[in-house]
C-alpha cells in the first residue's frame, strides 16, 4: 500500500511538472520507490523539475506571462521597496506597487510568487516522501534527498521574508503556511513565524547531513546548506550559530572569495566562480530578452531593455566614497542619454552579460561574501569587534580597498553599522537591502527624488535631496507595508488562512 502511494505522488507530480519545464520525460507508470531503488533517474528527473521553477514560467490562472517567473518576482519584490534603487518612470509593471508600497492581495507578482514557491515545495515534498520509501537508499538518492529538503528550506524561507514580520521583530506573529506533505490537509492556518523558521532549520539540518556529492554550483550542497543556516541563524539571531554554521562553510575549502582581478567576472561567469555557492543555471534557452529577464528593468544597452530603474543617488554616495572599489564595475553610467525624468541613469549590470548578452545571467543565490558578512554581523551583534571587523577586511580587501580597510577600528561608525553598510556595497540588488533593514529595526529611507514619491514633479524640488515629509520618503520600521499581503487566491480557498494587516 505505502508503494502505491508514493507511485502515485511521483506519477501526479510529473504529469504536472513536466507541462510547464523543459525536462527528459521519465515515464510515470514506471516509477515508485522500489523502481527508484534500482533506478535513481526518475527521482532526478523530478528534483530537477523543481529546480526549473526557480527560472521557468509555468501556467497560473490560465495564463503564461514571460513577465511571471520565480527569479524576476524575487530580486524585484525584494530590492525595488529598498533605497538602492529609483524608479524612472512610472510603469503598468505589478513591480511598481514595491516601489510605491501600494500593495493589494490582487497584485500579480506577489500572488504568483505564492503559488510557484508551494509548487516548488510540493515538487521537493514529492521527493522526500518518495526517496524516503526506498529501503537501503544509496548516495545518489540521498544526495537527491538532501537538495529537495535544501529546496523545500529554501522556499519556505523566501516566502516568510515576503510575507510575514521578521523573527527579531516578533517571532510569534504569523507566519506563512508550512507545507510539508502533499497529502496533508489542504485548509490549514498560517504557522508562526518561529515555527516557519524553526522547520526551515530542521529541514537545512537534514539535508546538510544527506548531501555528500557536489553537482555543481546550480544544485545544492552540503556546504550550500552550511551557508544557508549562517542566514538563517542570523535572522533568527541565533548569533552563536550563525557564527558556527558560517565558520563550517568558510572553511570547507570549496569556495574563495572573488579577487579584485576576477571580481568583475564574478556575475557574468557565476556557474564558474570560485565565490558562487549556489546559482540558479541559467542558458541561452532560458533567456527572456527584454520581456521578461531580470536585467531588462535595471540595464539597458539602448535597444536590449526598458531601463526604467537605475542605481540610486543614495546608493551611489556611499560608494563613490572609494572610487577605486571594484563593485563600481556593476553600476554603469548612462552617458548618452543621462537623464531619465529627472534622474541621472546609472544602470545594474549584475544580472547581465552571461555570454556577453546583456539579459542574461545565472542568478547567485548565495555566495561566500554573504557568508562573511553573515558572520561578521553575528560577531558585531555578540560584541566581538575585531572578529566582525576582520570579515568585513577580507571583502574590502578583494574590492581593492587595501587603504582603506578597517584594522580592527571602525571609527565613527559603530562596528554593527560598519558591517550593515558593507553588507549595502557588496550585496546591493542581490534580494537582501529591505529585510536587512526592518529586520534590525531600520525606517526606509528614501529622500531622493523618483516615482515612489506620488504626485512630485522633479521639477518641484531639489533633485539632489529632498526634505522629510513627502510621502513614501520615510517608511517606518513598524509600517504594514513593509510586508506583502498574503494573495487573494490563498485567502478564497483556505477560510483558515488570516490576512496582513
Amino acid at each position: 500500500m505505502k508503494t502505491q502511494k508514493l507511485n502515485f505522488l511521483l506519477a501526479f507530480f510529473l504529469i504536472a511538472i513536466f507541462t510547464c519545464c523543459d525536462l527528459n520525460e521519465v515515464p510515470s507508470d514506471s516509477i515508485s520507490s522500489a523502481s527508484v531503488a534500482e533506478n535513481p533517474a526518475g527521482l532526478e528527473a523530478v528534483l530537477n523539475g523543481c529546480y526549473a521553477l526557480f527560472k521557468d514560467g509555468a501556467s497560473f490562472n490560465g495564463v503564461v506571462d514571460d513577465n511571471n517567473n520565480f527569479l524576476r518576482q524575487y530580486y524585484q519584490m525584494s530590492d525595488f521597496s529598498a533605497d538602492d534603487i529609483a524608479c524612472g518612470q512610472v510603469t503598468e509593471d505589478p513591480f511598481f506597487y514595491s516601489f510605491t508600497y501600494t500593495h493589494s492581495p490582487e497584485q500579480s507578482n506577489a500572488r504568483f510568487f505564492w503559488f510557484i514557491s508551494y509548487k516548488m515545495i510540493s515538487g521537493a515534498n514529492t521527493v522526500i516522501e518518495v526517496g524516503e520509501g526506498v529501503s537501503d537508499a544509496g548516495a545518489d538518492i540521498n544526495q537527491y534527498i538532501g537538495e529537495a529538503y535544501f529546496v523545500r528550506a529554501l522556499a519556505h524561507l523566501n516566502l516568510v521574508k515576503f510575507f510575514a514580520k521578521p523573527y527579531a521583530i516578533d517571532p510569534s506573529a504569523p507566519g506563512v503556511i508550512l507545507r510539508l506533505s502533499n497529502t496533508g490537509e489542504s485548509i490549514v492556518a498560517r504557522a508562526s513565524v518561529e515555527e516557519v523558521y524553526k522547520q526551515i532549520e530542521k529541514d537545512l539540518l537534514k539535508a546538510a547531513e544527506l548531501m555528500t556529492t557536489d553537482r555543481g554550483k546550480q544544485y545544492a550542497s552540503k556546504e550550500a546548506a552550511y551557508g544557508l543556516l549562517s542566514r538563517v541563524y542570523l535572522y533568527m539571531e541565533n548569533n552563536n550559530e550563525a557564527i558556527n554554521y558560517a565558520t563550517l562553510a568558510i572553511e570547507s575549502g570549496k569556495y574563495s572569495i572573488a579577487s579584485v582581478d576576477e571580481y568583475p567576472s564574478l556575475f557574468p561567469n557565476a556557474l564558474n566562480s570560485s565565490e558562487t555557492m549556489f546559482a540558479i543555471g541559467m542558458t541561452q534557452s532560458d533567456n527572456r530578452g527584454k520581456f521578461g529577464s531580470i536585467a531588462s528593468m535595471i540595464y539597458s544597452d539602448g535597444n536590449s531593455g526598458w531601463g526604467e530603474e537605475f542605481a540610486s543617488s543614495d546608493y551611489r554616495k556611499v560608494l563613490d566614497e572609494n572610487p577605486q572599489d571594484a563593485r563600481h564595475n556593476y553600476i554603469i553610467q548612462d552617458t548618452v542619454v543621462g537623464t531619465r525624468n529627472g534622474l541621472e541613469i546609472y544602470y545594474i549590470s549584475k544580472f547581465s552579460f552571461q555570454d556577453g548578452d546583456p539579459n542574461l545571467a545565472s542568478p547567485i543565490v548565495l555566495r561566500l561574501s554573504e557568508v562573511y558578512l553573515n558572520r561578521a554581523e553575528a560577531y558585531a551583534k555578540n560584541g566581538d569587534a575585531a572578529s566582525a571587523l576582520a570579515d568585513v577586511d577580507m571583502i574590502r580587501l578583494n574590492r581593492g580597498l587595501e587603504d582603506a580597510l578597517y584594522n580592527g577600528n571602525s571609527g565613527s561608525l559603530s562596528t554593527l553599522d560598519a558591517v550593515l553598510k558593507e553588507r549595502r556595497l557588496e550585496l546591493a540588488f542581490e534580494g537582501h537591502r529591505h529585510y536587512d533593514l526592518i529586520r534590525n529595526g531600520f525606517d526606509i529611507k528614501r529622500n531622493y527624488w523618483g516615482y515612489h514619491i506620488p504626485g512630485l514633479s522633479e521639477t518641484d524640488i531639489d533633485l539632489s535631496v529632498l526634505p522629510d515629509g513627502f510621502a513614501n520618503t520615510i517608511i517606518p520600521n513598524s509600517d504594514p507595508r513593509n510586508i506583502y499581503f498574503i494573495p487573494i487566491d490563498e485567502i478564497l480557498a483556505n477560510n483558515l488562512c488570516t490576512q496582513n494587516p
